[in-house]
């Protein structure tokens, strides 16, 4: 990595910069998780990072319509050359400061019972984990369940 990445509230543009290097940084398809709508409808509570080599990072946050108490983590990226210095951490920390600005005080997020990576991760950052919790996104589409409460501001 060339330098400590800059972070920034994402644009709708980025989509294109994003949807453009998960299946590398992945290793595999993945791409399809990440419909254009969240960068269309939920850049405001997303965030971007970049260094001298241009995207190493993002989160993909949005603040829920439907539960005013709670905010979701739908995506979380790292460029393999930005890994293991704490942007994955900065982005998660970036989103509970925003969450909790704007009376959340509950980050939620999900992940596949295989993604032992992100399992590790979540519970390090202190979230509850449950699961797997079975049929969660459709028949036989289980997934761990991540929360986190925030301190009230």
């Amino acid at each position: 990595m060339s330098e400590t990445p800059r972070l920034r509230s994402a644009k709708r543009d980025d989509y294109d910069r994003i949807v453009g290097v998960v299946d590398d940084w992945w290793g595999r398809p993945i791409s399809s998780s990440l419909p254009r709508l969240f960068l269309d409808h939920f850049h405001r509570t997303s965030l971007v990072a970049e260094d001298g080599d241009g995207l190493a990072g993002f989160l993909i946050g949005l603040l829920s319509p439907s539960m005013p108490d709670s905010a979701y983590i739908h995506f979380v990226g790292v460029a393999p050359r930005a890994r293991r210095g704490g942007l994955a951490r900065g982005l998660y920390q970036w989103f509970f400061d925003l969450a909790a600005a704007e009376g959340r005080t509950k980050v939620k997020a999900i992940t596949s019972p295989r993604n032992q990576r992100s399992i590790a991760f979540h519970t390090a950052m202190g979230f509850t984990v449950t699961g797997p919790v079975a049929d969660y996104d459709g028949p036989a589409v289980d997934r761990i369940v991540f929360q986190r409460e925030l301190p009230l501001p």
